[in-house]
């Protein structure tokens, strides 16, 4: 459902490359792959690659960093949701899985991602609302609308 719309925002971060060990890319192993994230407000975020690709393993990828955006940006969403159709929810994890295919040419793309929210809920009796306001969730949500690979959800509710 597109509309006109109501507002614009704009998010702002910088991305450093900390990984120069003193010989800068000179060689592929040559480099680190660390890099901080900065934002007005928040903690800085330690990056680096994945490590299939030399990154550390003690660092936030690119990869964990959009599918943290669309777990958490669900969780939101659902949260938001729940409220308007009176569903109380009173704890709610999720253990997302993405995937992603690499290409011959060292390309890639994420071709999917599956997100299993397990929502525990105040009264039993709303245990089918709760189920099915995860799709309107997935409707609302701005990164899962964002990107062009399917985004699924596997939900669990407790009662």
């Amino acid at each position: 459902m597109t509309g006109q719309p109501v507002s614009t925002h704009r998010y702002d971060v910088t991305v450093t490359w900390t990984g120069n060990l003193g010989h800068g890319t000179s060689g592929y192993r040559e480099y680190s792959r660390a890099n901080d994230v900065h934002a007005s407000g928040p903690p800085l975020l330690a990056g680096t690659a994945d490590p299939t690709f030399h990154g550390q393993r003690d660092r936030w990828n690119p990869e964990q960093l959009l599918l943290s955006a669309l777990a958490q940006c669900h969780m939101l969403s659902y949260l938001h949701m729940a409220v308007k159709a009176g569903v109380v929810v009173t704890a709610y994890s999720d253990s997302a899985e993405g995937f992603l295919r690499l290409n011959r040419d060292g390309s890639g793309e994420f071709t999917s991602a599956v997100l299993h929210p397990v929502v525990a809920i105040a009264d039993p009796a709303h245990r089918e609302a709760a189920l099915s306001i995860h799709a309107d969730a997935s409707a609302a949500c701005f990164i899962a609308r964002s990107v062009n690979f399917p985004v699924l959800h596997e939900p669990m509710i407790l009662p």
